[in-house]
């Protein structure tokens, strides 16, 4: 039964539902999108240059906007000191192996975080911000253009001397991830690298509880901080270590994707 006593009645209703309740967007399945997570090593401390500008026609980045925009250097926005890391590198290099797709990145990194953080609920004193919240509030409204394909994972300055605990914590959270953004994705963390001598015990404690995750964890992989350098503060990678280190996070998310 018609309820409009005209064609130009129903056809004014359906234009207004349409306005009221626009369609939604489909999903790009090729698309894929990259979630970036961890402390400062991840959203970068390199000092921006000339090739921080330089963009790549498919490769994108989510700002804090919430909005799509060609990536370039600065990707994250957490603090004032953000500069060059290792997910725009990362992304130029999935983007080359697969002409097919576009490359989303979806920057979620908090400089000073541990991972007692990267809970639901839980607050980053420092920032007064709530990392593990506002990542899937992001990475969630990412996913409505694209299909999430895999994490990265750069933290453990603040964790370093944690012990076996840590890596129960990372194994949580691996776990957690992926059942709340419904994707069983790769998961690459990370060595801390050793920029001062005092440094190397613990790093190598820390790098040896990572490392026992792989084989363990499903679709986990440790990416190797050997031979980087610092920016000159023994704490943060230098703009060409933060893109070397890119390409190895590349060349591990392609072995756990395949």
């Amino acid at each position: 039964m018609n309820i409009f006593k005209s064609p130009l009645k129903a056809a004014s209703a359906l234009l207004l539902l349409a306005v009221t309740f626009p369609a939604q967007a489909e999903v790009d399945p090729a698309f894929h999108l990259y979630l970036l997570i961890g402390q400062s090593n991840m959203a970068g401390r390199g000092l921006v240059d000339a090739e921080s500008a330089q963009t790549h026609p498919k490769v994108l980045m989510f700002t804090k906007a919430l909005e799509w925009k060609p990536a370039t250097d600065p990707l994250h926005f957490d603090k004032p000191v953000a500069g060059v890391g290792p997910g725009f590198t990362f992304g130029k290099v999935m983007a080359e192996q697969n002409p097919k797709v576009r490359i989303g990145l979806v920057p979620c990194a908090v400089g000073g975080t541990s991972i007692k953080v990267w809970l639901p609920g839980a607050e980053d004193p420092a920032t007064k911000t709530h990392p593990y919240d506002d990542m899937l509030v992001r990475i969630t409204e990412a996913q409505k253009s694209g299909v999430l394909k895999g994490i990265l994972w750069n933290q453990g300055e603040a964790d370093r001397n944690s012990g076996a605990v840590y890596g129960q914590q990372l194994t949580e959270l691996i776990g957690r991830l992926r059942k709340e953004l419904h994707a069983d994705v790769g998961f690459a963390g990370n060595e801390l690298p050793v920029f001062a001598e005092k440094d190397a015990a613990s790093a190598a404690a820390f790098n040896d509880t990572v490392h026992k995750l792989e084989g363990v964890v499903p679709k986990f992989a440790c990416v190797s901080a050997q031979g980087l350098t610092d920016k000159g503060d023994k704490v943060h990678y230098d703009a060409a270590s933060a893109r070397i280190l890119g390409k190895r996070y590349a060349e591990k998310m392609t072995q756990l994707q395949k």
